[in-house]
């Protein structure tokens, strides 16, 4: 959905920019988009599993494994600066919705509604959440490049697809809000105009 060419100009930009950076929150974001378009909802998976108790809430030492298991190259001192932006109760826990919602690239208000707009779509049940199934349904695997030069079959290319919602470590075949919203976070970065997103947007999803 984000093309393959996106995603290398998108990652060499940001491996580009990033020794020219020294605000650690940017760091941090350039580093999850040198990986492509999933890189920050992987980043936002990582913590999900290690978010046992499901509080929705990390402490330091948490959120440093996390910095770790991800393999970005963040100081101590980095960690703990980004750390203290969140946590501006001073409770020493911060709230990782909010984190990760401030790690996406902006993105303008037409952009997101385009984002909403196919999920809806796909979100039949109305429960934040969509399945493979819904996906399988609408999504067109015809217009992929690997598909038309015969390389992939329909299937291969919907589970390249899917696999970029699914991490590894968790098949559990769900896309909840947040993750489209990151992946498409992603995308975005790479793509300058709002109409071109818009336009990609409404071919793949036939909005």
């Amino acid at each position: 959905m984000g093309t393959a060419r996106h995603d290398q100009e998108m990652s060499i930009n940001a491996i580009r920019s990033l020794p020219k950076i020294t605000d650690p929150l940017e760091r941090l974001r350039l580093q999850c988009l040198a990986r492509g378009s999933a890189g920050i909802k992987g980043f936002g998976r990582v913590f999900r599993i290690i978010d046992g108790n499901n509080g929705r809430t990390l402490d330091f030492k948490e959120f440093q494994r996390g910095l770790r298991h991800y393999a970005v190259m963040i100081n101590n001192e980095e960690a703990h600066e980004i750390f203290q932006m969140f946590d501006k109760d001073g409770s020493g826990t911060i709230d990782f919705d909010e984190f990760l919602v401030t790690l996406r690239p902006p993105m303008s208000t037409a952009r997101k509604e385009i984002v909403m707009q196919a999920f809806r779509k796909l979100d039949k049940t109305g429960n934040g959440v969509i399945t493979i199934e819904d996906l399988r349904s609408v999504y067109n695997a015809k217009h992929h490049p690997k598909y038309l030069n015969g390389d992939w079959t329909e299937d291969q290319v919907f589970r390249s697809f899917l696999d970029s919602f699914d991490s590894p470590y968790e098949k559990d075949g769900k896309v909840t809000t947040e993750e489209f919203m990151n992946y498409y976070a992603g995308v975005s970065a790479s793509i300058d105009t709002d109409i071109y997103f818009i336009i990609m947007m409404k071919n793949s999803w036939k909005l």
